[in-house]
């Protein structure tokens, strides 16, 4: 499965990239700023692998100009109340102080409650990190109640906060993307094995967009309208 917008891919995480995923997550920038900070050995990364690939979880690996550049995550799914918690990390730090995570973000936030009309989204954050705070409140999200104390915070966003705080920095990514801003997903064969397929489509059939479904040797493709 894959996502496209705003120039960015988020493909649903494969067994060939995680290990990949292990040396961006043993990286200090990441490592460090996360909850768990040990570092985590091949059969770990396996085993974690084992407990995420299915339909309660979906990592996505991040795709720019051509390159896997991080991991993106939308875990404990609640098909039926349509909410989940969602996290973010590059493993590529010379993207760290450019617009690529607000690229990543806003595509993905974008396709959460517009293309898969989602409800709400949560995110953990460490009370020390106070840049990815920052960042977090730019798009939308906001402290929930009675996090105040606690070190890993809970912060939660709506479609609504998302448009009323987060309206800026959209209008950026939007000129940056220029003709590649339309929503396209790509559904695979083993993603219709997993049953992920089949999930996400019902979803997809009460977007406010416009898409146009095509069966295709690759997989079934649905795009909002004139993309192409």
């Amino acid at each position: 499965m894959k996502f496209f917008k705003y120039g960015i891919i988020l493909e649903r995480l494969k067994e060939e990239d995680i290990e990949l995923v292990r040396q961006w997550r043993n990286s200090d920038p990441v490592r460090l700023n996360m909850n768990y900070r040990e570092i985590i050995t091949p059969e770990q990364q396996q085993k974690w692998f084992g407990s995420v690939d299915n339909l309660q979880n979906n990592f996505l690996l991040i795709h720019y100009q051509g390159e896997k550049i991080g991991l993106l995550n939308d875990k404990n799914i609640d098909w039926e109340n349509r909410t989940s918690e969602s996290g973010i990390f590059l493993g590529r730090t010379d993207y760290y102080s450019t617009l690529v995570p607000y690229l990543v973000s806003i595509a993905g936030i974008e396709t959460t409650f517009y293309l898969l009309n989602w409800n709400k989204q949560y995110a953990h954050i460490l009370r020390s990190n106070v840049n990815a705070i920052k960042f977090n409140l730019v798009l939308g999200y906001r402290l929930s109640n009675g996090q105040e104390g606690v070190d890993h915070q809970q912060y939660e966003i709506t479609r609504e906060s998302f448009e009323r705080r987060g309206g800026k920095i959209r209008k950026a990514v939007k000129l940056i993307a220029g003709n590649d801003a339309r929503a396209r997903v790509l559904f695979e064969p083993a993603d219709y094995e997993a049953g992920v397929a089949q999930k996400i489509e019902v979803l997809l059939k009460e977007s406010p967009y416009k898409l146009e479904r095509e069966e295709t040797p690759e997989g079934v493709w649905y795009r909002e309208a004139g993309v192409n």
